[in-house]
Order: C-alpha cells, then structure tokens, then sequence
C-alpha cells in the first residue's frame, strides 16, 4: 500500500484528496506498490526559505522534493520511505494560468 502523508501550511484551500489520489496513481505506474510519502503544501514565504537553505537559490518556486530512499530493493514487505514533496499552490496555480 502507498500511503501518503499531507499537510496544508499554505494558508489556502488545496485539493488534498486530489493530490493524494494524483500520487498514488503517478507512484502505481512506477511500479512502486509499497511506500510512504509526505506531501507538503506551503505558503510562497517557506517555500522561497527552503530553497534557499537546501539549494542555495533565494527565489519562490512551485515544487522541492526531498528523497530519502533510493531505487534499489528492499526486503519484501518493507515499504519504500519516498520523502517529501513540498508544494507552493499559489505559485503552481500561476504556472497553469
């Protein structure tokens, strides 16, 4: 089972079952069956402050991921510990428009 984590430190109004539904598919096609993932929707304020820690680059952006396990096997049962997505949708919504 995939199981994802979601959290809104956005401020606004998101689609949570959508993005979680959204993930779940886009993991399935991967071929990924087991694993757990946290997705993190964020105002443009941390966003920004969280690339410029981990990246270096002091600018918004719509989407930083955060991996920890890599694509090699794990013990059968085990489910893969995929990280964290953070997501800005102030700046996605900008990106659709």
């Amino acid at each position: 089972m995939i199981e994802v984590e979601v959290e809104n430190r956005s401020g606004i109004e998101v689609d949570a079952a959508g993005a979680v539904a959204l993930a779940r598919h886009a993991l399935a096609q991967e071929g990924v069956a087991e694993a757990e993932l946290g997705i993190a929707f964020v105002a443009p304020n941390e966003i920004r402050a969280l690339k410029r820690e981990h990246l270096g680059i002091d600018e918004v952006t719509d989407v930083l991921s955060f991996p920890l396990d890599g694509r090699e096997r794990l013990p059968e049962g085990e489910p893969r510990a995929l990280g964290d997505v953070v997501l800005c949708p102030e700046v996605v919504g900008d990106e659709w428009r």
